[in-house]
């Protein structure tokens, strides 16, 4: 006598992230930024909120280099760290 229920015979459709691929940096052109982020977290007992300025840098590395698709940095959580708009940056007022 079979135990075994059947409780219907829905399948696993696999699909994409919703970022699209995440490309292994296999040249390793962003390892520097990697590792300074990996000693920075190592340093820091992986709080990873005192590394954010590295984990920027080490995603601005993969994006420049094709790694990953361009994200604004706002969009990425870094809105804080973004470089202000030139007008802004001089200290002058606006009109």
């Amino acid at each position: 006598m079979s135990t075994a229920m059947n409780f219907g015979t829905k399948s696993f459709k696999p699909r994409a992230p919703d970022k699209g691929s995440f490309p292994l940096d296999h040249f390793g052109e962003c390892k520097a930024f990697k590792e300074t982020f990996m000693k920075c977290l190592r340093d820091n007992h992986f709080d990873n909120s005192l590394c954010r300025l590295q984990s920027k840098d080490y995603l601005e590395c993969r994006m420049d280099n094709q790694l990953m698709a361009k994200e604004p940095l706002a969009k990425l959580g870094y809105k804080d760290l973004e470089d202000p708009p030139p007008s802004q940056a001089d200290g002058d007022p606006k009109p």
